[in-house]
């Protein structure tokens, strides 16, 4: 896919933060976890940085339509065709076990498609195929529209085809200012064959 990034081109701000910045970052983050490199950053434009807060907090709540797994099929798929190691780690990382992706998946949802042998269910296939109809052609044919319409309702189809974008927005940022990997974080490498 690609390689690590090394030098950031936007530095993450480091602790102390000003009240403000704090108190963003503490928004941004579940309770009792420090802030991660990509919010660091964009804080350095707060008012990006509020309204990403409203739009993310919804793409990983339990409004969204989507599934655990569903979500987190998307989310590294994208991030993986993004190239975005850094956003596809923190996911692997925080969500992989529980959205139930086992090693197999998390290495074809990086280096292989929709017709490995580990995905057993229909919905996770087409899931896949999803994201790569609208990381290839940034649309989805007639045909397989249809074919999610027989696993998703149009709430779904829509917040699947806005988490895609959505992850793609984040796959820009974090790539083109170069964010640094989470320490710990897995690499496309580390699930290679």
């Amino acid at each position: 896919m690609v390689t690590k990034i090394v030098t950031p081109r936007i530095g993450a701000l480091e602790p102390p933060y000003e009240p403000s910045v704090a108190a963003q970052l503490q928004k941004m983050m579940p309770p009792n976890v420090p802030p991660i490199a990509l919010f660091r950053v964009v804080v350095r434009n707060m008012p990006m940085a509020e309204a990403m807060t409203l739009w993310g907090g919804y793409e990983l709540s339990r409004s969204l339509s989507l599934s655990l797994r569903d979500r987190e099929i998307v989310i590294d798929r994208t991030c993986a065709r993004c190239g975005c190691e850094y956003e596809w780690g923190v996911h692997v990382a925080f969500f992989a076990e529980k959205a139930r992706l086992d090693r197999e998946q998390v290495h074809s949802l990086t280096h292989g498609g929709a017709d490995d042998p580990c995905w057993t269910a229909e919905r996770d296939r087409l899931l896949v195929r999803a994201v790569d109809s609208l990381c290839d052609r940034r649309d989805i044919d007639d045909a397989l529209w249809t074919a999610l319409r027989t696993e998703f309702d149009e709430r779904e189809i829509l917040d699947l085809t806005m988490l895609c974008g959505w992850y793609h927005a984040i796959s820009f940022t974090a790539r083109a200012a170069r964010v640094p990997l989470e320490a710990g974080s897995p690499t496309f490498a580390g699930v290679a064959r």
